[in-house]
């Protein structure tokens, strides 16, 4: 079966719906919203481990254009932001074009027809697949086998990708773990059928996820071994209850909500003076964190233990007022020597260690590096978008690519951000996108594509910017890739990010089609 539509939109979460309610806003209604699984949601519905919460304000992790003046606490949970993606998918009418349980197997830009053909196949089926074959989502899949489910096919003038770089869950490679007798997870694919009560569970990895599920855990386990490569610094969570009576002024006069959102935002805008600008700055915040381990860990061993030797900033800064007390029980190990080996229910560490378990919980995080798995986009020539990208991803206001015609990523390489919020990014590249849409509209192009030379120029602006930054200082983390070249994050304040991605800038493209051929030499924004 073949379908056709202008735009093809993958994923639900922020970046999908924000794009699709927009697309609305502007008069366009031919496109559809592929989402793999059985809700909407992204990471929020994907996520949905026990204390699963946003660890920016929920006044500015919210649309711009769809403030919410209900958020429960200062910090929202998984459940409730769900919610709220929920509401607005269903208050701007986009459940007609949402496709759920529409896994994208690979999309193909067709150059004679200057379109994208995209296969998908039933979601859930291609679960039962991978579970059977013992493969990991985002593994290359084996296209001849004739166990895989049936496929699909779209057909489409735009493609954007609303994936985001957290969608794809990063496992650890060790020697054994097939072997495992007992039940190991991802915090992504929580089991919560799982009765953890009285079992003895390892955790592998201390990232955010595992910050915010290893109190719980250790409220039922009977033993919790938590293997830590590299301890975060952890800051306390300014969270609390929003009272009834701001709630009410909230409501009734919108423009407070606008405000409490405005002074969220400068204020964590001001933290990029450290990130980026004088990383001096930071030693301010590095002894709160100290203060903060001394006041939550009384043992001197397990304080040293979680005390990290690498700038502050280096890796994402974490909160939290729950952890480290969860650490100090007495059926709590944290276990810093690695692991060697697992043999059937045994957890061998470094140093020979062994110690029987239960259950794995692996807390360790998402593919970062690859945000888009590999055999899935392919370009001009047929060229695997990872392919292109194996010397890191990058891409122009890290929304399109030089050799993918007419498609655009949201949350794309060197968006992130680790001091504010991603909602913010997301509405500055839709607004991008929907210009470039426009102007393909009005001018007539078949094709608009990015110029090499001018993503070379950007990206080699931001490089040169990141340089300088905190996060270049030599830890280990999951913004840098295995050349130590940061594709993650943004070096600036998020406003210079808006202002780059204010209008489609046609002269840094080659747009062909019924209109005229753009084409120009004029040098591509510096931060």
């Amino acid at each position: 079966m073949t379908l056709n539509t202008q735009i093809a939109i993958i994923g639900t979460g922020f970046s999908g719906l924000g794009m699709a309610i927009k697309l609305k806003e502007a008069g366009y209604n031919d496109f559809v919203i592929l989402e793999q699984s059985d809700d909407i949601g992204g990471t929020w519905h994907q996520n949905h481990y026990p204390g699963c919460a946003c660890d920016v304000q929920s006044a500015l992790y919210s649309f711009s254009f769809e403030q919410n003046p209900n958020w429960s606490r200062m910090y929202a949970q998984q459940h409730e932001i769900k919610a709220y993606l929920k509401h607005c998918a269903e208050k701007y009418g986009l459940m007609k074009h949402i496709r759920l349980n529409t896994h994208v197997a690979g999309a193909r830009f067709d150059e004679a027809n200057q379109r994208w053909t995209v296969e998908t196949c039933d979601g859930p089926a291609l679960w039962a697949y991978l579970q059977e074959k013992g493969l990991k989502p985002g593994e290359r899949l084996d296209r001849t086998d004739k166990e895989l489910p049936e496929f699909s096919t779209l057909r489409a003038d735009i493609l954007v990708s609303g994936m985001g770089g957290l969608s794809t869950p990063a496992y650890p490679e060790i020697k054994g773990i097939e072997s495992f007798t007992g039940k190991r997870f991802h915090s992504q694919d929580w089991d919560h059928d799982y009765d953890l009560r009285g079992k003895r569970v390892a955790v592998i990895g201390t990232g955010a996820s595992a910050i915010q599920f290893v109190p719980e855990v250790t409220k039922q386990a009977a033993r919790v071994d938590l293997y830590q490569r590299t301890p975060p610094w952890i800051m306390p969570k300014p969270d609390r209850a929003i009272r009834p009576l701001e709630k009410r002024l909230f409501r009734v006069f919108p423009q407070t909500l606008n405000a409490f959102r405005q002074s969220i935002y400068w204020s964590l805008e001001a933290r990029v003076l450290g990130f980026v600008g004088n990383p001096r700055i930071l030693k301010l915040g590095e002894l709160q964190a100290r203060r903060h381990i001394r006041n939550q860990i009384p043992d001197k061993a397990l304080r040293k233990k979680v005390t990290p030797d690498f700038h502050f900033g280096c890796k994402r800064v974490l909160i939290s007022n729950n952890y480290y007390p969860a650490l100090a029980q007495d059926h709590v190990d944290v276990v810093t020597e690695g692991i060697r080996e697992v043999q059937g229910n045994t957890v061998i560490d470094q140093q020979g260690n062994e110690r029987q378990v239960d259950c794995i919980i692996y807390g360790t995080g998402f593919r970062a590096q690859d945000p888009i798995p590999a055999g899935m986009v392919f370009g001009r020539n047929g060229q695997d978008l990872l392919d292109a990208w194996k010397d890191g991803a990058e891409a122009y206001k890290g929304t399109t690519v030089s050799g993918f015609p007419n498609f655009f990523m949201l949350m794309g390489p060197n968006t992130g951000l680790g001091h504010s919020s991603m909602v913010y990014m997301i509405e500055s590249q839709i607004q991008y996108v929907l210009d470039a849409l426009k102007q393909m509209r009005r001018q007539q192009w078949s094709s608009m594509e990015v110029k090499p030379d001018a993503q070379s120029r950007y990206n080699a602006s931001i490089h040169a910017k990141l340089g300088d930054s905190v996060w270049q200082t030599g830890c280990k983390s999951w913004y840098v890739n295995e050349n130590g070249k940061n594709t993650t994050l943004w070096p600036g304040f998020t406003w210079q990010f808006r202002h780059q991605t204010r209008r489609f800038d046609a002269e840094q493209y080659e747009c062909t089609g019924a209109g005229e051929i753009v084409s120009g030499d004029e040098p591509a924004l510096a931060l």
